[in-house]
């Protein structure tokens, strides 16, 4: 099952996302997944839905209210007027309010821009229970990663030309300062690897990825 549906803001406004379920089970696991620089676009809705084959029951803010885009020039834009502090507090955590009315367990899941967002949602929701962050790492000046006290898992790439190794070298040592439970996976792919649609795409990295995310979810998202 897969709708379009509306949820409310903590300040009581209304954003709109991309819902899908498979289980039968209304109680199921929560996994709020967020977007890539692109925008809510068919890629990120596949992964929503394999995430739904697996049982959980997934929301995907769209926080570009309906705008997507193909050209990485309106993609930069699109990211830039986007204000992440209002995206994390509001619109993510909206999202995670929204599924923990009937889940007990909501864990925060996004790539690129969305990578970064989940970080700095572990930090400003406090009804998330886990956080996995693919190849995004926040400006150190947007939150202190120290203060995270939810389980976090991170996939970053080694040819990663946007978020170099030596931004995640700096974001763990941090996590590390603050002792964040925390485990961190780094591929030899480049950035975006896990979206079959783009360049950089690998897909044994993914594969690994995605099997070490399904068996951290097991264990950090219980119903």
């Amino acid at each position: 099952m897969s709708k379009l549906t509306n949820f409310n803001r903590p300040d009581g406004g209304v954003c709109s996302g991309y819902y899908c379920a498979s289980s039968v089970d209304s109680k199921a696991p929560g996994i709020v997944v967020i977007q890539e620089w692109w925008g809510l676009n068919k890629q990120i809705k596949e992964i929503a839905d394999r995430l739904a084959e697996q049982g959980y029951r997934v929301l995907v803010p769209d926080l570009y209210q309906g705008k997507v885009t193909l050209e990485a020039t309106e993609a930069e834009h699109l990211m830039n007027a986007l204000d992440f502090g209002d995206a994390a507090t509001q619109n993510i955590r909206g999202a995670t309010q929204f599924l923990k009315q009937q889940s007990s367990s909501v864990a925060i899941m996004g790539f690129c821009m969305g990578g970064a967002l989940t970080i700095l949602s572990a930090i400003h929701v406090p009804e998330a229970t886990a956080a996995i962050c693919w190849y995004g790492v926040p400006p150190s000046e947007a939150g202190d990663v120290s203060a995270i006290s939810i389980p976090l898992q991170g996939h970053f790439a080694l040819e990663d030309s946007f978020f170099p190794t030596s931004q995640v070298d700096d974001l763990e040592n941090r996590l590390q300062e603050g002792q964040v439970p925390y485990e961190f996976y780094r591929y030899s792919a480049k950035h975006a690897f896990a979206n079959e649609y783009g360049d950089g795409y690998s897909p044994e990295a993914f594969e690994q990825a995605w099997r070490r995310t399904l068996k951290f979810l097991s264990t950090y998202s219980k119903p």
